[in-house]
């Protein structure tokens, strides 16, 4: 959540920070602001609410120059989206300028005793007190008195700030909030997120939480830790380069990334069948885990969450281990039983979920051992757990998950495969034989992706609605979680998703004849019973949107409309049949006009609880 930048080098430094806060836009959107040294000395801040498209247009109508500068791009936590809330914050000299990302739990605690010293604050934010910090501890160090500052500090925080008195030189901290620095001929950078720096170096280093980075401008970049002893921390070399985030030709980057999909799902899949036995060298760190455990537990937020959902059906149904899914926000006040027996899969990703990370220090505390599945090399989840699995999205800009989640959910079933492997619940031959059909999958999405039309029909008949509500059993209902999830956070439709067979207890109270159903009715062992609920639907003057099997001529006697997807087992049918969902979703946010990349009041990344 929110975006930060920084440049200082042998350059203008607002092309990169404009050129950076434009790529970290999904981070954030409610303002954005830069501030930059000005040759003949000073700082000049320019902010300005809404899109970064506002604040270009500022700073291409102003004078503004100089080589060493930062920006930010806002997602709004303290104080509402107003000029005076955007970053950068300054302090009362005007010589200090910070950017900031997180929540300082003890501002105004911190607040009040500043103001008593007379510093004089103009937002209503937690960040500016950490510009005013740095102006009181300053007694002629920067680093020191950022150092000082930021010891004072609860809660999480990743900064950037410059002072007028040090040109050229940008002081980054963080905690519990992402930050990466990188060097190149150029200068030096820093970000909230690789994509912002890839372009000019694939390079960089994941700056550890409490250590401070100084950045000059002969590229150089100095670290130290919090007691102010130098580190050397070791270069991350980034896979992906700034191709990947870019559009590629598509109208937006959800569209974009829904159409890698089948390429995701071969590279997740990739070398994970060895001598004909699944394999993880991921987990050979942690000892013999699918013996050594006798409950899962899994972690996640959002799209994550119901990952974890569909992983939980398949780790029973193959592996015969009970499993427990939590939304990490509510697992730690629940005082879970976690025992050095459980092993806790942590899914998040992009490896800065805030709530997530919390859960597996918790988990850990308590003996356990932690599998991260994450997106992001070198994010925090990385440090925090006992093993990492990482799923190959490469960059996912749309705040929409789409080939994050199938990536999830095709290497939860691959795993689900190992520990019954491992534990000899299933016979050999026949954990190759589910990996082979596993491998179908890209192509069936790509034949998705080929037959779209029948997927803009149904979008059309229920662009209008007010509300629409998704039924489903067994691995549809978690499907339907999912796509009602996509409907609402791009499209701000309202809807819901219920178990088929629940919607007599209750939620069919609401269906008449405007509120669309989209039922998910594949070929399964509950195709009949969900039939069933389709009619009882239909009986109240819904219009019904069926995801049905291709061939299935049967479902259109009781149904409006239907999308079709190729036959496939139905333990793997949600990755399928969310595609058609993913675009049904998009093709409904269009129709309405939405900025299907940029969501209203949502952030790509919550690195905040």
């Amino acid at each position: 959540m929110c975006g930060i930048v920084g440049f200082t080098g042998r350059q203008d430094a607002k092309d990169f920070l404009l050129d950076g806060l434009f790529k970290l836009e999904y981070r954030g959107y409610d303002s954005a602001g830069v501030a930059v040294e000005q040759p003949k000395g000073g700082i000049e801040v320019i902010r300005r609410v809404g899109m970064v498209a506002e604040l270009a247009r500022a700073v291409k109508e102003s004078d503004i120059a100089g080589k060493c500068g930062i920006g930010h791009t806002r997602w709004a936590t303290h104080g509402a989206a107003t000029e005076n809330n955007a970053h950068p914050h300054i302090d009362c000299s005007g010589k200090i300028a910070v950017v900031h990302n997180g929540i300082i739990e003890n501002y105004m605690e911190l607040r009040e005793e500043l103001t008593a010293k007379g510093h004089t604050f103009r937002s209503d934010t937690d960040t500016e007190v950490i510009a005013h910090l740095i102006e009181e501890c300053y007694e002629g160090d920067f680093v020191e008195a950022t150092r000082k500052a930021i010891s004072k500090l609860r809660g999480a925080y990743g900064v950037a700030a410059i002072h007028a008195d040090h040109p050229g030189v940008i002081v980054v901290t963080r905690k519990d909030s992402p930050i990466v620095v990188a060097s190149s001929v150029k200068g030096a950078f820093v970000a909230s997120d690789t994509v912002a720096i890839v372009e000019h170096t694939r390079d960089v280093v994941y700056l550890d939480d409490d250590n401070i980075a100084v950045l000059n401008p002969d590229g150089h970049i100095d670290f130290i830790d919090a007691d102010g002893n130098a580190v050397y921390p070791e270069p991350v070399h980034v896979e992906w380069d700034a191709e990947a985030a870019g559009r590629s030709g598509f109208p937006d980057f959800m569209l974009k990334e829904i159409y890698e999909q089948p390429r995701v799902i071969r590279d997740t899949l990739a070398d994970r069948l060895v001598d004909g036995k699944i394999s993880f060298p991921e987990l050979e760190s942690v000892g013999n885990l699918a013996n050594d455990i006798d409950s899962v537990t899994i972690i996640g937020c959002g799209t994550s969450y119901h990952a974890g959902l569909i992983a939980r059906q398949l780790i029973e149904k193959w592996a015969r281990i009970p499993v427990s899914v939590e939304i990490a926000s509510e697992f730690r006040y629940r005082n879970p039983i976690i025992t050095p027996r459980t092993l806790v899969i942590a899914i998040t990703q992009s490896g800065e979920t805030a709530d997530t990370l919390e859960a597996i220090k918790q988990s850990r505390g308590n003996g356990a051992k932690a599998v991260a599945i994450t997106n992001v090399v070198g994010s925090r989840a990385t440090r925090e757990s006992d093993a990492v699995i990482y799923i190959k999205a490469n960059m996912e800009v749309s705040v929409a998950a789409t080939k994050s989640f199938l990536a999830q959910n095709a290497i939860l079933a691959v795993l689900a495969l190992y520990l019954a492997q491992e534990r000899g619940a299933i016979p050999q031959d026949e954990v190759c034989k589910l990996y082979g059909e596993m491998q179908a999958i890209p192509s069936q999405i790509e034949w998705i992706l080929h037959q779209t039309n029948d997927i803009k029909r149904c979008a059309k008949a229920c662009y209008k609605a007010h509300s629409v509500m998704y039924i489903g059993r067994q691995f549809g209902d978690v499907t339907c979680k999912e796509g009602a999830l996509k409907l609402k956070e791009i499209s701000y439709v309202h809807a819901e998703a219920y178990a088929a067979g629940e919607i007599k207890h209750g939620p069919i109270a609401l269906i008449d004849d405007t509120v669309p159903v989209v039922a998910i009715a594949t070929k399964s062992s509950t195709y009949e019973k969900v039939i069933s609920n389709i009619e009882e639907v239909k009986a109240r003057g819904a219009k019904v949107v069926a995801v049905a099997t291709e061939g299935d001529e049967h479902i259109k006697r009781y149904t409006d409309l239907v999308m079709y997807i190729p036959d496939i087992p139905e333990y793997f049918s949600p990755i399928t049949a969310s595609v058609p969902l993913q675009l049904f979703a998009r093709e409904i946010a269009v129709l309405n006009g939405r900025d299907v990349d940029k969501p209203r009041n949502l952030a790509k990344s919550v690195t905040v609880e």
